[in-house]
């Protein structure tokens, strides 16, 4: 049996679908507030659980000979990205699950300072490699599906939001591929103990982006590129406000100034290993979005 944590979220959903498309038994942690119906309706073992519970964690992970940890922090990078995935790793090799999948994030190795994630998770990286299970660590750049929502405010407005340096490259990978990817991680001999970026085929600069929405929707993009001051003035306010909601934008910001793509070899190397063909971003809105 699999456990996927996230399993509602945009990666854990599609990895539910995919596993019970192939009739594998799945135990999708979920919390009670989330929209679990269509995962209950295809036959996955719904477990209602908090990731912020330890004992949560413990029985989620009984008679589980794999797990991909697939959850995101709520803006709680200590309690989610970190403790709950070092918890989930103890139960793992307390219990003798045979392979373990954490979908960290690209750039998590570049010690950003100044982004809990990444931190986070490059400490649950490090932990996972020395714990002695089997892993496979995916460090996904931009997922295709955060795009869906901007997509459809293109499509109503042609207004595209650009902050930051339009400039800077990505590689946006398809959520499917992702999904196909992690679930593939344990019955691919070349994934096991290994970490992989992953990104989709094309390094983009984010300014292609609007252009992608305008081929699909065939209307000239209105880009509005602000400047990343607006974000550190929102931190400043913030920071008297509410310090952990500075915290997080720090993350945020991060993303939004840095660049985030795979290299060409690291994409080959990752379609050579699955045995796949990566989606290109366009094919993935347009597949979405019916046009």
């Amino acid at each position: 049996m699999f456990l996927v944590t996230g399993a509602t979220g945009d990666i854990g959903r599609r990895v539910v679908r995919l596993l019970r498309q192939r009739e594998e038994s799945v135990r999708a942690f979920v919390r009670l507030t989330s929209r679990y119906g269509e995962l209950e309706h295809r036959g996955a073992d719904i477990f209602i659980g908090d990731l912020k519970y330890d004992k949560d964690i413990a029985q989620a992970c009984q008679g589980v000979q794999y797990i991909i940890s697939a959850h995101g922090s709520d803006n709680d990078a200590l309690a989610l990205d970190y403790r709950a995935n070092i918890e989930l790793i103890n139960q793992a090799k307390a219990m003798g699950v045979q392979h373990f999948v954490f979908i960290s994030v690209l750039g998590a190795d570049r010690g950003y300072e100044d982004a809990p994630v990444f931190k986070a998770k490059r400490a649950v990286e490090r932990y996972l490699a020395a714990s002695g299970i089997n892993y496979t660590i995916l460090r996904p750049a931009g997922l295709a599906s955060n795009l869906l929502p901007l997509a459809e405010r293109f499509r109503e407005t042609g207004l595209y939001f650009l902050i930051g340096d339009p400039k800077n490259r990505t590689s946006i990978v398809s959520t499917d591929d992702l999904a196909r990817i992690a679930v593939d991680s344990v019955t691919v001999a070349g994934a096991c103990n290994q970490i992989f970026s992953v990104g989709g085929p094309e390094i983009l600069l984010r300014e292609d982006i609007p252009q992608i929405f305008s081929r699909i929707f065939n209307q000239e993009p209105i880009v509005i590129n602000l400047p990343l001051l607006a974000v550190d003035g929102l931190r400043s306010v913030l920071g008297i406000i509410n310090p952990e909601t500075q915290k997080a934008l720090g993350t945020f910001r991060t993303l939004l100034s840095e660049e985030f793509f795979c290299r060409k070899e690291e994409i080959a190397l990752l379609e050579q290993t699955f045995n796949l063909e990566l989606e290109t971003l366009e094919s993935f809105l347009r597949r979405y979005l019916a046009v």
